[in-house]
C-alpha cells in the first residue's frame, strides 16, 4: 500500500512531512493562499467525480443483478443479438468472468483491499480523468463485494450473478465491465503520461 500511495501521490508538503518552512517558504502575501484555496477545491471536485462515478456504476450493477435475478434466474436464456449476445443468469464462486472458482474468500479480501485503497489516495487525487478511472473500479469492486457479502452460500463466500453472455466468451456482468473499463483508462493514462495528481510525465 505504501508503494501505492508513492506512485499516485502529490509530493510532501512541509507540514505532511513534519518540517517547518524556512523564511524563503513561508508564503509571500494572500496570493499563495488563494492558490492553496484553488488546490483543495480542485480536489475536492475530483473526489466528488470519483464517488459519483462510482455510486453510479455500483447502483447500476445492483439494480440490474436484483433483475436478473428476480426475472431471468431459472428461466431460458434471452436472446439479444441472434445467438451472438444473450442475457443468461448464472452464480459465479470465482473472479471477474469466471476465472478462479476454488479462491472465492481470497478474492473477496482482494476486492477489499483495493476498494480500501482507493478510499486512502482519493485525498492525494487531482486529475478528473483519474477519478474517473478509480470511480470504475471502486463501483465495480464495490458491486461484486455487495454479493460476496449477502449471497448464498454464505458471508465473504456469496457466489456473484453474471449474465452478459456473449458466444464464445465467458460470462459477466456490469461491474466486471465496470473494473475492466476503469483498467483500460488507466492504461491509457499512464501511456500518455497523466499522473493522478494532475501532472504530465514524459519518460
Amino acid at each position: 500500500m505504501a508503494e501505492a500511495e508513492r506512485i499516485i501521490g502529490t509530493p510532501d508538503t512541509p507540514e505532511d512531512s513534519g518540517e517547518r518552512p524556512g523564511p524563503a517558504a513561508t508564503p509571500a502575501g494572500p496570493g499563495a493562499d488563494g492558490q492553496d484555496a484553488v488546490r483543495r477545491t480542485g480536489r475536492g471536485r475530483r473526489i466528488a467525480v470519483l464517488f459519483a462515478v462510482a455510486v453510479f456504476a455500483y447502483a447500476l450493477d445492483l439494480v440490474s443483478k436484483l433483475l436478473v435475478v428476480a426475472k431471468l434466474e431459472h428461466h431460458a436464456p434471452i436472446q439479444l443479438i441472434g445467438d451472438l449476445l444473450e442475457l443468461h443468469a448464472i452464480r459465479n464462486p470465482g473472479a471477474a468472468f469466471g476465472f478462479g472458482a476454488a479462491f472465492t474468500i481470497i478474492f473477496t479480501v482482494i476486492a477489499a483491499v483495493v476498494i480500501a485503497v482507493i478510499i486512502r489516495l482519493a485525498r492525494k487525487l487531482y486529475s478528473t480523468p483519474w477519478a474517473i478511472a478509480l470511480g470504475l473500479l471502486l463501483g465495480g469492486a464495490l458491486g461484486n463485494l455487495t454479493d460476496r457479502i449477502f449471497r448464498a452460500p454464505g458471508i465473504f463466500e456469496g457466489e456473484v450473478v453474471d449474465f452478459i453472455a456473449p458466444k464464445g466468451f465467458a460470462v459477466f456482468n456490469l461491474a466486471d465491465s465496470a473494473i475492466v473499463c476503469g483498467g483500460i483508462l488507466i492504461v491509457l493514462l499512464s501511456f500518455r503520461g497523466l499522473d493522478p495528481d494532475g501532472t504530465v510525465h514524459k519518460d
